[in-house]
């Protein structure tokens, strides 16, 4: 039985614009490659605890429908807030505290935001989609197409990314375990300015909420396209860098690298989705800027309008 809409994908753009669907009353299935939903919200059981490996953390802003799915899950405990300031590090290691709006974080990985939006919607995982066309995937009716990933994967699928070409940037996220904490205790997150090799760090143990010596760094593009064919060799680059910005002597006891191959995109679209019949997209690049609130916005967005049709 063909449903109204398939959105492939299974992060939270797609989840969120599933919800928006079938919220209203239409049927929607979700496919997705993976073992379980999340995509970018990805949450990695490492040493026996979750941690987060993709986004580092969200932010409400003025992303009004947003700020209800996140009171909903604040008052369940799934998400909590975690801190209004990081640091800028620079070169010499020197550190400079940079307030900015409330980050949010998840107790059990942000992973388990992502499964609760998926609570009731018929998904199919380890799907692995091949092609898709207007009212179509794989040769098969599908109703409204939503493809929720990012642009140069969608290509892949089509031959021809929906709404246009975009750039994205890669990122390998590397976890670095050592026996005990050693670093300050207000680091939080820290972004590295001007280092080769390093991005941002966060304190896993800090956001989560438990208190493990675990650090999640993202390197740099640059560093990310050397090793995009083999992301452990990105491990010594990173553990060398992040043992010079925080002071630290000792090397981590563990480690482990994830690749992102589409990170991010480096530059949003300023539309809130892309849409043509029997084919549209969705996702973070569809905003303002690339964040997790615009993924969820951009696909309950375009969930509501494809409903409404």
């Amino acid at each position: 039985m063909t449903v109204d809409v398939t959105v492939v994908g299974g992060g939270i753009s797609g989840l969120a614009c599933a919800r928006a669907v079938q919220d209203a009353g239409r049927s929607v299935r979700v496919l997705d490659r993976g073992r379980r939903v999340g995509g970018r919200l990805s949450s990695r059981t490492i040493d026996g605890r979750a941690v987060d490996l993709g986004a580092s953390y969200f932010v409400v802003g003025e992303a009004e429908g947003f700020a209800h799915v996140v009171a909903d899950w604040e008052e369940r405990e799934l998400a909590r807030p975690w801190t209004d300031t990081f640091q800028v590090i620079q070169p010499d290691g020197s550190h400079a505290p940079k307030p900015g709006p409330m980050r949010w974080a998840a107790p059990l990985g942000l992973r388990s935001l992502a499964l609760d939006l998926a609570q009731g919607l018929d998904i199919e995982a380890e799907r692995v989609v091949g092609r898709v066309e207007p009212f179509r995937v794989d040769g098969e009716d599908a109703g409204e197409v939503v493809l929720a990933m990012p642009a140069p994967q969608a290509a892949r699928l089509t031959g021809e990314a929906p709404g246009g070409e975009q750039e994205w940037e890669p990122v390998i996220a590397v976890v670095l375990r050592w026996d005990e904490r050693r670093w300050d205790a207000d680091l939080h997150g820290a972004f590295a300015a001007d280092d080769a090799d390093v991005s941002f760090l966060a304190d896993d143990g800090d956001r989560r909420g438990d208190g493990a010596p675990v650090l999640v760094v993202h390197t740099t593009s640059e560093r990310a396209h050397r090793h995009l064919d083999d992301p452990d060799a990105a491990v010594a680059p990173v553990v060398a860098a992040t043992k010079r910005l925080l002071r630290i002597d000792d090397d981590p006891v563990a480690t482990h690298a994830h690749r992102w191959t589409f990170a991010r995109p480096t530059e949003t679209t300023g539309e809130p989705f892309f849409r043509s019949p029997g084919l549209s997209a969705c996702g973070d690049a569809w905003g303002e800027s690339a964040a997790v609130r615009t993924a969820w916005t951009s696909g309950d967005a375009l969930g509501r309008t494809l409903a409404a049709s």
